[in-house]
């Protein structure tokens, strides 16, 4: 398995050998290479067993940064960044030919951002390069949100987990691109529509799936965990899984079941996006056949985690 350490020197020296990391940051563990090394960047692929249509986040440790990989910064995305980063927030923004085609699946566009932990901003800033960082588990599977998540699934192909405890946001960041004057969000994330549209105004969602994604997390099944989940009411469900079977997960009800898992006790989408991979994960480990999942109130944050528990509960084969 792979060392887990806070050794911000040793992360560094491995990946300017252009080895992976595993990176900590507000959302979820990253799975880190040199962006500007197309071998790193091959390794990610590889190591995450990810399709090389679906591109990859570039992470930096500011704005200033940000210019040194993109043509242009339109004032909508400086507005944002000036705001949300360092935030769960990734831009999607014209790409200069210093990033390989192969980071951003040959799109013109590159998704960049700024993590908001200390010890990956730290690394971010003793670099002379950027990072390219999906979320370190294998591809379609429950992104990590501490570190011995990503040594369980991870751990025999990498050699360091910076070890940064657990994600305090929980969920992917939110993406936006821009064209003309337009601002649209492409994934849904720890950042909420609210507080991007009381920022830069209206902006248009576009979150569907597709084979031939413009950003990350775009895929119809993602975040999936190996036991079917199906989406409803929970006692609707039970009506079709027996409860000795099944696994449920409530944003606040308790049914008194040895196999649950209540997001938030305290009723806050905040807590529910925090505990959300986690749960998803506790599930694999349970006696369980099915997952049984009721959505969360459809504001803020709670947009994001619907949108990872309809994701999860899409068939595919992965």
């Amino acid at each position: 398995m792979a060392e887990i350490g806070t050794d911000i020197l040793k992360a560094k020296t491995l990946l300017e050998a252009g080895e992976l990391v595993a990176i900590p940051t507000e959302t979820v563990y990253g799975l880190a290479g040199n962006a500007l090394n197309a071998s790193a960047v091959t390794r990610i692929f590889e190591v995450k067993d990810r399709p090389q249509f679906d591109p990859l986040i570039v992470h930096v440790p500011d704005i200033r940064k940000a210019g040194s990989y993109v043509t242009d910064i339109p004032e909508k995305a400086r507005l944002l960044a000036e705001h949300f980063w360092p935030g769960p927030l990734t831009l999607l923004l014209k790409k200069k030919s210093i990033i390989p085609d192969l980071v951003t699946s040959g799109l013109d566009t590159v998704g960049i951002r700024c993590p908001d932990h200390a010890l990956t901003l730290a690394l971010l800033t003793s670099l002379s390069f950027p990072l390219a960082a999906p979320s370190a588990n294998p591809f379609g599977y429950v992104s990590p949100t501490r570190p011995e998540h990503v040594d369980e699934q991870l751990g025999d192909k990498i050699h360091y987990i910076l070890d940064g405890g657990n994600c305090e946001v929980g969920i992917e960041s939110t993406i936006v691109g821009f064209e003309n004057d337009d601002a649209i969000v492409y994934r849904m994330g720890g950042l909420s529509i609210e507080a991007i549209e009381e920022t830069i105004g209206k902006v248009k969602i576009e979150t569907h799936s597709t084979s031939n994604p413009k950003s990350p997390g775009q895929l119809k099944s993602h975040y999936a965990p190996a036991k079917k989940v199906f989406i409803g009411k929970i006692e609707e469900l039970l009506q079709q899984y027996p409860a000795h079977h099944a696994g449920l997960l409530t944003f606040q009800e308790d049914f008194n079941s040895p196999y649950q898992f209540i997001l938030s006790p305290g009723g806050t989408l905040e807590e529910a996006a925090q505990n959300l991979f986690i749960a998803l994960r506790a599930f694999e480990k349970m006696e369980i056949d099915v997952i049984l999942a009721e959505l969360v109130p459809d504001i803020g944050i709670g947009r994001a985690i619907n949108d990872r528990l309809r994701r999860a509960a899409a068939t595919a084969d992965r």
